[in-house]
């Protein structure tokens, strides 16, 4: 730590405000003290002190030494009640969400940033109707048409005894069948609408604190980091006021993703009424078929351009919604499939179901759009890219298709996955699709070729797995010899070499995430095309297709068939398993809820299902009692951040004023803002910002360890001021038993930092740097802050 500046030492309070990581943590363990005090907040977040330092502003000699210590709990904004380990289910609407904030920086490309943007709400969409059509597909098709329809499946299931075609009843003929069962799909529907509308109203209508810096244009170009205070200082988009306010874009996005939930089931239920009025005289006129095919024509134009037209505002609180939108949409696209119900309902003597419902075209349009979308998304940010290469950036800029590419793979491994064991179970000891044996036609051939590719994709990952494991082992092997010269032991232990540096070696591992999730978007991109093709031009399932080749080909493909099948639904009953056990325990709870700290961190931008963005009520709480505090006390203040703590510190020291950022330091540890976010998200993270970052604060620290698989450096050079990484810190603290150690001490790895007296002499550091403000002199040089404009001025793509 460099110098502190000789300036009057401060007599007013200073605050240490600690923000804690990933799994949560309770105020008692974050003060280390077992009587804590709320003092502000609810029981969701809060701000808490020790007892004993609730009126610590009224008495400032007693923390001459030592600064007032507070703790901002978050941890129930994603690990609370049982209900929303639920939120797993909604996994594929979350990693698409991420893509829309991995773009590459654009700095002057705001149509490729408008595109870009809504090339991944296309993708958003299309999951959505996606997952609609996976319930259609087990409730009208599998169910109301196909085992309904035939009496050796529903006379086994007296459930089904009513919509029987061999009991001859009201609800025996199949348009009745079909309407009844559009019930399920659009409760489905129904049920996402009001948890999205539910959460919208807790996180994104919570407006944040007011007075953040007005947008001022900004250069055209990213300045080069420089210790100059003449030079312009690149804000994050971050920092703008209406980041943290996402009410109008979600409120829009809801009505149309509920509007094309609500057209998918007329299209299921529509389709099967309006192909047997042209395929037969019957007492329904064809053109009745005509007309709500037409309505849904443009009800899918009218949500296309909806979902197309606008992404977010961000330069200022939008308090404004769409009313029209998010009123008339959804309630017009839900008129449209009562009227279609009514229509299949109508009486139709002579119509029996046969084969299957015309899904199949609706999963092999879907899953062809995607595939364009995500190949177009990759030219898109490819483009970017190569406008402003950053090397650190993960797989050359093209980290958003690729995510947005593993978000349609989840996609259909959920919905495939819940329709290939509900026809498994409906068809008994037969194999649907597999010709005689099949008691009903089974699912779309589509998901059973989609099915196949996953043992093939496996097989693929098998060998750049186990070369990643040597390359692991061989790494850890030669960090040995570096760790003994470390710790200068005169008598290793090579047990506990070996532990030390396989930490080490396995903590790098993260590093390797980005090559592994391209190499597993690619394949899954291409398997994926080479399933549609097989599925369009065969017709038939793949241990029927390859029927007549020769019996390796044979073998492979129905060996292919029954493990994906198996797999595919052994993956979705993971999923729900999952869920089941995280509404019972607790721990399983916390467990799932640390990857919702890092999946939920990032706005609704993309899919309005998703799981809601805990920062927008973290970061402005944050920001607002930072502002509150010095206004009130003029004192000083050190926001204390670990791991995804750190991510929220950073973001609200950027909603700061600048009057405010000159009062706070920054201290993280276990940080992942360079490592994670500067690499998976360039144009919020990226070295531009970060510098700008450093210099509008007062001062900064982050200390990093070589075992955490997590935190790392932020690696700003000497050109952006002061030193901010102190690195990488012993771990663990002792080598082996000493006299003051007698036991031996744990690899922390991603934890405990406090433990390490490095962290208290940090702080102690930066609480001396960090002295009054004196009065600014007229001729002394201003910091300018200015925002890198990367979009249009009323809009973040």
């Amino acid at each position: 730590m460099p110098p502190a500046p000789q300036a009057p030492q401060s007599t007013g309070p200073a605050l240490e405000l600690l923000v804690h990581g990933v799994g949560g943590a309770t105020p008692q363990e974050m003060l280390v003290d077992p009587r804590t005090v709320r003092v502000t907040g609810d029981a969701t977040a809060a701000i808490y002190r020790r007892a004993g330092d609730v009126d610590a502003e009224a008495h400032p000699e007693r923390y001459r030494d030592r600064p007032i210590a507070e703790a901002y709990c978050w941890s129930n904004l994603t690990s609370g009640n049982g209900s929303r380990a639920l939120w797993l289910l909604l996994l594929p609407f979350m990693v698409i969400n991420l893509a829309h904030w991995m773009r590459p920086p654009a700095t002057g490309r705001r149509r490729s940033v408008r595109l870009y943007g809504a090339l991944v709400r296309l993708l958003a969409l299309s999951l959505t109707v996606l997952l609609t059509a996976a319930a259609c597909e087990v409730a009208l098709d599998l169910t109301a048409w196909q085992c309904a329809g035939v009496p050796k499946c529903s006379d086994q299931r007296s459930w089904l005894g009513f919509l029987s075609s061999s009991q001859g009843g009201w609800w025996s003929q199949p348009g009745r069948r079909l309407a009844l069962a559009a019930l399920v799909p659009t409760a489905l529907v129904a049920l996402l609408w009001y948890l999205s509308n539910r959460t919208w109203s807790a996180y994104e209508s919570q407006r944040p604190m007011t007075g953040a810096v007005p947008d001022d244009g900004g250069p055209e170009t990213a300045p080069k980091p420089s210790n100059d205070p003449t030079v312009p200082v690149v804000r994050s988009a971050l920092g703008r006021p209406g980041f943290w306010y996402g009410r109008r874009l979600v409120a829009r996005l809801r009505a149309a993703h509920t509007a094309a939930g609500f057209l998918t089931v007329t299209a299921s239920v529509a389709g099967a009424a309006a192909r047997q009025d042209r395929a037969a005289d019957g007492p329904v006129p064809e053109v009745f078929g005509r007309l709500i095919e037409a309505a849904l024509v443009l009800g899918i134009l009218v949500v296309l351009w909806v979902v197309c037209r606008r992404g977010r505002s961000e330069r200022c609180l939008d308090h404004r919604l769409d009313r029209a939108v998010s009123t008339y949409l959804p309630g017009s696209a839900l008129l449209l499939l009562l009227l279609t119900a009514v229509h299949a309902a109508w009486s139709r003597p002579g119509w029996k179901s046969a084969g299957t419902l015309p899904g199949d075209i609706t999963f092999r349009v879907v899953t062809l759009a995607q595939g364009a979308l995500v190949v177009v998304l990759a030219v898109v940010a490819w483009s970017l890219y190569r406008r402003s290469p950053e090397p650190r950036t993960v797989l050359h800029g093209l980290g958003g298709p690729a995510v947005a590419m593993l978000a349609c793979a989840l996609g259909g491994v959920m919905t495939g996955g819940v329709a290939q064991r509900v026809a498994d179970w409906l068809d008994g000891p037969g194999s649907p699709g597999m010709g005689r044996s099949a008691v009903i036609e089974g699912p779309p051939v589509l998901l059973s070729w989609q099915a196949s590719v996953i043992p093939v994709l496996l097989v693929l990952l098998v060998v750049p797995g186990l070369a990643l494991g040597v390359r692991t082992c061989l790494a850890a092997r030669r960090l040995v010899p570096v760790i003994d010269t470390e710790y200068q032991e005169t008598r290793p232990d090579p047990a506990r070499t070996e532990q030390i540096a396989r930490t080490r070696a396995t903590a790098a591992l993260t590093d390797s995430a980005p090559g592994m999730l391209g190499l597993v978007s690619g394949a899954t991109l291409l398997l994926g095309a080479a399933a549609v093709g097989g599925a369009w031009a065969s017709g038939q399932v793949p241990g029927l297709a390859m029927d007549g080749s020769s019996p390796f080909v044979e073998s492979v493909a129905e060996a292919a068939q029954s493990t994906g099948s198996w797999m595919i639904g052994f993956g979705f009953l993971v999923f729900v398993t999952c869920g089941r056990r995280a509404y019972r325990d607790a721990s399983a709870r916390r467990t799932i809820g640390i990857l919702w700290d890092v999946g939920t961190f990032w706005p609704r931008a993309a899919h309005p299902f998703a799981p809601p963005c805990y920062a927008e009520r973290a970061v402005p709480d944050l920001a607002s009692r930072m502002s509150g505090w010095t206004a009130r006390t003029r004192g000083r203040l050190v926001i204390s951040g670990h791991s995804q703590g750190s991510v929220l510190a950073a973001s609200a020291v950027w909603q700061l004023p600048a009057e405010t950022r000159a009062r706070v330091a920054l201290l993280t540890y276990g940080s992942p803002i360079e490592r994670l976010y500067g690499r998976w998200f360039p144009a919020y993270f990226g070295p531009a910002q970060l510098h700008g970052l450093h210099r509008s604060v007062h001062c900064w620290r982050n200390l990093w360890r070589a075992t955490d698989p997590i935190g790392g450096e932020i690696r700003l050079g000497e050109e952006s001021g002061p030193e901010v990484d102190r690195g990488p810190l012993k771990d663990p603290l002792v080598y082996g038993r000493t006299p003051d150690h007698p036991l031996p001490e744990p690899v922390l790895g991603h934890s405990d930092y406090q433990a390490d007296p490095v962290f208290a002499q940090e702080r102690a550091a930066l609480l001396e740097r960090l002295v009054p403000a004196l009065p600014r002199q007229a001729d002394e040089p201003r910091l300018e802050l200015r925002e890198v404009p990367e979009g249009p001025p009323d809009t973040a793509g």
